[in-house]
């Protein structure tokens, strides 16, 4: 086994914030001494979703076990999801900072085949996936993200699913969306379908995509973490990654 030193593009705030996420946890649940400290075990964790490292690369690295590398991760990453905001907050928020519309759009977090992977597969994107729901502000910043359902579902479906409608007609606010969303209604604006649309609905769409456009670069921030680019593990626990991510990924902005 060959090491070398290495480097994780985030900033020491941010693993500073984990490491007392951790630190707090040990202390609620008094848990006995271990190998590493909050801090490396953050790192540790930070390393693994940045960069998507192995859990036997991760050990080798650290100096524990695979097994223990895996625990420290699964540990973490529901603390960090049981932290990210629920859609309710997410948009009272939005509306205390006088935001005039928001943006909703789906993304597939790619997967590898597993044994029963009809549901996973996405004919839209011809890959095997998870399909994670996710609400952005106009300058992109990540706002909520839902839970993870099989790729083979529908963007509009899993909106419903996951109650996206119900409470964005609550709020009140205006959300742009692309066609996968057409019918959804309420506050919901999509662009015009068909060929031949008359000029003044191409100007609506072009408007529409000028407006929509930063925000989808929401889902972009998530697949900086490479984890995301493509999960090796099982497809269920894609919700809690991008949430924990989405709440990493604000956090760092908000600090850098």
């Amino acid at each position: 086994m060959l090491f070398y030193r290495a480097a994780v593009d985030l900033s020491r705030s941010t693993l500073n914030y984990v490491a007392g996420v951790i630190r707090r946890h040990r202390k609620a649940i008094k848990s006995a001494w271990r190998l590493l400290n909050p801090g490396q075990q953050a790192l540790l964790v930070l390393v693994h979703l940045r960069k998507g490292e192995t859990f036997t690369e991760l050990g080798a690295g650290f100096g524990v076990s695979t097994a223990t590398a895996w625990r420290y991760v699964e540990e973490t990453v529901m603390l960090l999801s049981a932290r990210s905001p629920k859609i309710g907050q997410a948009l009272r928020k939005a509306r205390r900072d006088g935001v005039h519309y928001l943006v909703l759009d789906g993304t597939l977090i790619r997967t590898d085949r597993v044994a029963a992977d009809r549901p996973y597969f996405s004919g839209k994107h011809r890959v095997h996936g998870m399909n994670i729901q996710v609400i952005a502000a106009p300058v992109g910043a990540i706002l909520w993200t839902s839970g993870a359902l099989p790729g083979k579902a529908h963007d509009l479906s899993a909106a419903r699913i996951w109650g996206i409608l119900r409470e964005l007609e609550r709020a009140g606010i205006v959300v742009l969306a692309d066609k996968g969303y057409q019918g959804a209604g309420g506050p919901v604006i999509t662009p015009y379908k068909g060929r031949d649309k008359p000029a003044s609905q191409k100007r609506a769409n072009r408007s529409h995509a000028r407006l929509r456009g930063p925000g989808e670069r929401a889902n972009a921030q998530l697949k900086t973490w490479r984890i995301l680019r493509k999960l090796r593990c099982c497809p269920l626990k894609a919700g809690h990654l991008c949430k924990a991510i989405a709440l990493l990924q604000n956090y760092e902005v908000a600090r850098g």
